[in-house]
């Protein structure tokens, strides 16, 4: 059955009309996540390929070898989308299936060339404006093994910048978003500090062989903020030109909130936790005067934290044409009153569910670290447009919802997800409309369950259904995908 929503109570029937006219809305999902066909023509492995593979690295003991099996079913999905009305979709590259061993050298695989390709065609045929990120965390396993990915950032930069001008040149006469990186920050932590993702590396000897919890995350962060804003200028001086796209990058970050309102340690712990997290990578890009990770971060890194060259300076500001803001949640957080651990990469704070009064975060998902906080939402949208001023085009947001075990009417009927959407996107618009804060577009995640990185299959952000036991992982839409045609029907002007 399908649902009926209303919009015509306040707060949301004053925000009718609020969005720009050409607002991009859409879903937003990631190659390895839901491609599957993990060795079908002529693709090579990524490091998820091969960590998905090490015993207790992934919940389920899964791997994304089949994913959502979108690779073979990719029209059926543009269809699909379709019918949820949607007018932009955003989509990454699989590295290793367009050079499959990743080198400026190596070759290039005609047929992963074909595969985007035909996407692309598809989407435009019907009206979908497809926003193409270059690296969303898939690195090509033969560069790792050859010089240990972006630890060598010499070696590196070659290889991805050949990779990127291969994209420009191959797809850029029908893609005009650009975006290089997706959360850069995440690949870091969770690659190089924590170890729980690809390609496993950290101080903790428990957990990994090798790696250095200290230093690494800050030398990879390092080489993808420079590699991006090289392969930006060759975007803008080489094809902008004459495709007249944009190009920029997605940073992750979730409002920090004091722990204690009213305790100066405690603002100032949470203004540092969001410099840890969000300004490491847009101080740089976007910030006011030199090129510089922020002060505080520096204060507690000291050496360990790189420093730009005059060269990378020179090539950082204006890097990025927008602002690609992912976020799903907020914290409130603690000053610690003892020195940071050297493998610190918080800004020595405790982050906590609830504050000082006992005030939760918000109400609880299917995933631990995911709570519905609209109320942080809104102040991460104003603090990130009062601090750099740029246009926000955002790129990820979305929840998981507990029991999504079978595609049952009383699951499809999700009413978690909705609520969610409904308080975060009535927040997105008030921030338009009472503040002029310029939000571009906004795209969901996720356009169906999928293959969740280290939670496998475990956590289903999609709204759409996937029954991963059936042959052909069948589609079943559930009721959010409903609510968000029909809210954003409500939000955009209609010139």
């Amino acid at each position: 059955m399908s649902p009926n929503f209303s919009f015509n109570s306040p707060p949301e029937s004053v925000l009718k009309g609020s969005l720009r006219p050409d607002f991009h809305w859409g879903y937003a999902t990631a190659a390895t996540q839901i491609e599957g066909a993990w060795n079908v023509d002529g693709r090579g492995p990524s490091i998820w390929d091969t960590f998905a593979r090490i015993p207790g690295k992934i919940k389920d003991g899964s791997t994304p070898y089949d994913a959502c099996r979108s690779y073979d079913f990719y029209k059926e999905d543009v269809a699909l989308m379709k019918s949820y009305g949607v007018r932009a979709y955003r989509f990454s590259l699989s590295w290793s299936r367009i050079i499959p061993l990743g080198g400026r050298d190596d070759p290039v695989n005609e047929k992963g060339i074909e595969f985007y390709s035909d996407l692309i065609n598809e989407l435009l045929k019907n009206d979908i404006t497809p926003f193409v990120t270059l690296f969303h965390w898939d690195m090509p396993q033969a560069l790792e093994d050859r010089y240990g990915g972006m630890l060598n950032q010499a070696a590196y930069t070659p290889d991805f910048l050949r990779y990127a001008r291969l994209c420009f040149e191959r797809f850029g006469d029908r893609v005009k978003h650009w975006i290089t990186y997706n959360e850069p920050g995440v690949y870091t932590l969770a690659g190089y500090a924590d170890g729980v993702h690809a390609p496993g590396r950290s101080s903790f000897r428990d957990r990994n062989e090798e790696g250095d919890s200290s230093t690494e995350p800050f030398i990879v962060a390092h080489t993808q903020l420079v590699t991006h804003a090289r392969a930006a200028k060759i975007y803008r001086e080489e094809f902008k030109p004459s495709q007249k796209g944009m190009i920029g990058i997605t940073l992750h970050g979730n409002w920090s909130e004091p722990w204690d309102a009213e305790d100066e340690a405690d603002i100032a712990a949470a203004e540092r936790a969001r410099e840890f997290e969000i300004a490491w990578f847009a101080d740089p890009l976007y910030g006011r005067g030199e090129v510089e990770y922020p002060a505080s971060m520096r204060a507690q890194l000291g050496d360990r934290l790189p420093r730009f060259t005059e060269e990378e300076k020179a090539l950082m500001r204006g890097s990025s044409e927008f602002y690609g803001m992912n976020t799903y949640t907020s914290f409130f957080v603690r000053d610690k009153k003892t020195p940071p651990d050297i493998n610190d990469h918080k800004g020595n704070v405790d982050v906590l569910d609830e504050n000082k009064q006992g005030v939760s975060r918000g109400a609880e998902s299917d995933t631990a670290w995911l709570r519905t906080s609209p109320w942080g939402f809104a102040k991460l949208l104003r603090w990130i447009w009062g601090r750099y001023h740029v246009p926000i085009y955002m790129t990820e947001n979305g929840t998981t919802a507990k029991g999504e075990t079978e595609p049952s009417e009383d699951i499809l009927n999700d009413t978690h997800r909705i609520k969610f959407f409904r308080e975060y996107l009535g927040e997105l618009a008030k921030a338009v409309k009472e503040d002029g804060v310029d939000v571009r577009s906004y795209f969901a995640w996720t356009f169906a369950d999928n293959w969740e990185w280290a939670a496998g299959y475990t956590d289903r952000f999609g709204l759409t259904f996937i029954d991963f036991n059936t042959p052909e992982k069948r589609r079943y839409p559930k009721h959010s995908a409903t609510f968000l045609r029909e809210f954003f029907g409500h939000l955009i002007r209609k010139d």
